[in-house]
């Protein structure tokens, strides 16, 4: 299968190293930001076209599907961009930072009747699976989960250290992840929900640190924790409460509630969840199916996200009437 990357960054260079693993792909083009930076990333991984515009890398010959690791803010109009081109597209969580961008793509997809898959990563994660399939053999039930997402970022860098030309968010992008895996793992959709959030960083202009509720109509409780203050271990630490037994993700890697070590190595073919999700986007072009994260399964997370938006936008024009 031959397929184009847009986005030459760290998240695109990440996706890069997975399809070296994948029997059959073959990336044929590049599209990236900037010129130097996309030359040297093509010259790197032996890709054979290198361009700064998305339509150029379309046309390329024989091409199928597109992976978008792009900016937040353009998710949305290159996605819809590769679905009007015929190209199957993979587009990187969020799949857009609004719900009408998101709808718009469910439209398109609709329209189009190519594959279009959203980046929820944690769905394939070896961890995550673990615990899912547990679920869907009945021999979990999810009360809660306790969820902290935690990194140093107050200047706009990316997650190799480099600078971005967009602003990252921590509801829109960060929140997605853990909001879509609740309602993944419980098997419902959000009922309540609410969120604060701290001041706005004075350059930046995004929160700098939020904290989300939420719960399903069954009874479950999701508690997450995000900032961009947290000078300390990065990421996200999953703690899963159950009826039967307690867990932590990170990432690929589970422990038990007493931080026993879960072999989870023969849960897939792969340890790497991005990998795992790329082999899924293939898969499903294939075989001809709606994948897993499609990005109607997305939409239901967008639409919380949506409301926990409204939620704290109303809260700040009451604070600043006070």
């Amino acid at each position: 299968m031959k397929v184009g990357v847009a986005g030459q960054g760290a998240f695109g260079q990440k996706h890069l190293d997975a399809l070296k693993n994948i029997p059959g792909a073959e990336v044929i083009t590049l599209a990236g930001g900037n010129p130097e930076s996309t030359a040297q990333v093509a010259k790197k991984y032996n890709i054979p076209h290198w361009t700064t515009d998305l339509a150029e890398s379309l046309k390329q010959p024989g091409l199928e599907a597109m992976i978008l690791a792009t900016p937040t803010p353009i998710h949305a109009k290159q996605g819809e961009q590769c679905m009007r081109a015929g190209k199957h597209v993979h587009i990187e969580i969020p799949i857009a930072d609004s719900l009408a961008d998101a709808e718009r793509l469910v439209k398109t997809q609709k329209e189009t009747g190519v594959v279009c898959m959203g980046g929820h990563t944690r769905r394939f994660n070896p961890s995550h699976q673990w615990v899912h399939k547990r679920i869907k053999a009945g021999e979990l039930k999810v009360l809660q989960m306790n969820v902290q997402t935690y990194f140093f970022r107050r200047t706009n860098m990316n997650a190799a250290g480099k600078p971005r030309s967009w602003t990252d968010h921590l509801l829109w992008h960060h929140a997605c992840h853990t909001v879509d895996l609740f309602q993944y793992q419980t098997g419902e959709l959000v009922s309540d929900c609410y969120a604060v959030q701290g001041p706005m960083h004075p350059e930046l202009k995004i929160a700098m640190d939020m904290g989300i509720v939420m719960k399903t109509p069954g009874g479950a409780v999701c508690t997450l924790s995000l900032s961009f203050n947290n000078k300390g271990p990065l990421g996200t630490h999953f703690r899963y409460i159950c009826d039967n037994g307690t867990y932590v993700a990170y990432y690929d890697d589970l422990v038990d509630g007493e931080q026993n070590k879960i072999d989870v190595s023969k849960v897939d073919v792969s340890m790497n969840g991005i990998e795992l999700q790329d082999r899924e986007f293939f898969a499903a072009i294939k075989e001809h199916r709606e994948p897993n994260a499609s990005v109607q399964q997305c939409f239901t997370a967008m639409q919380v996200l949506d409301r926990l938006d409204r939620i704290l936008n109303s809260s700040a024009k009451a604070q600043a009437k006070v």
